[in-house]
């Protein structure tokens, strides 16, 4: 459960069965008002929720990338430079080790770390595809905006179609990393 910016509210514990009453922009609930005695103050803290039923909005680098436990994730571009809490964390949600390049068999989607000095990224997609499952998704991830070796979206929009795939969303993995999702076309049965 995920506290986003937890709201504070300032409170004095009701006392002698006293109703908590919700005060507008008060971020919880205030006792009634008192005759004005001081009182000690306690801070409590009040998890609040954005989604029906109190569900968490707090999600994880594996779940914005829609990795599920049980899935077969390949991992292709590994180097000194990738992001090994964002490794840990999707193989944490997956269950399971990421296969590299060499596993030769059906993969669910592929997680391809690619800079802008790697080569030709249109190659390096169509690459990534050859274990791929038919429907499946490469997330490419590159550098953000600004840190070394960025690859520019223009790059990525351009490269994607002439590969077969389509592009769909960019998130925010890490502080470093930014993953844009690339859907291969569905193999007709």
């Amino acid at each position: 459960h995920r506290e986003i910016y937890p709201r504070v509210a300032v409170c004095r514990p009701a006392e002698n069965g006293e109703v908590l009453r919700p005060l507008p922009n008060s971020g919880g609930l205030l006792p009634p008002s008192s005759s004005g005695e001081r009182s000690t103050t306690h801070v409590w803290r009040i998890t609040l929720s954005s989604t029906a039923g109190g569900g968490s909005t707090q999600t994880s680098a594996a779940d914005r990338l829609g990795l599920k436990p049980g899935m077969v994730i390949q991992e292709l571009g590994w180097d000194n430079d990738t992001d090994d809490e964002l490794r840990v964390s999707i193989e944490d949600c997956i269950d399971a080790d990421m296969v590299d390049g060499d596993y030769g068999n059906v993969v669910d989607a592929v997680l391809l770390w690619w800079r802008n000095d790697d080569g030709d990224l249109v190659d390096g997609l169509v690459d990534s595809l050859t274990d791929l499952v038919g429907g499946g998704d490469i997330w490419l991830l590159t550098p953000k905006i600004g840190r070394p070796n960025a690859v520019d979206a223009a790059d990525i929009s351009e490269a994607a179609p002439i590969a077969g795939l389509s592009q769909t969303t960019t998130v925010t993995v890490s502080k470093d990393w930014a993953a844009t999702r690339l859907v291969a076309p569905k193999t007709v049965a």
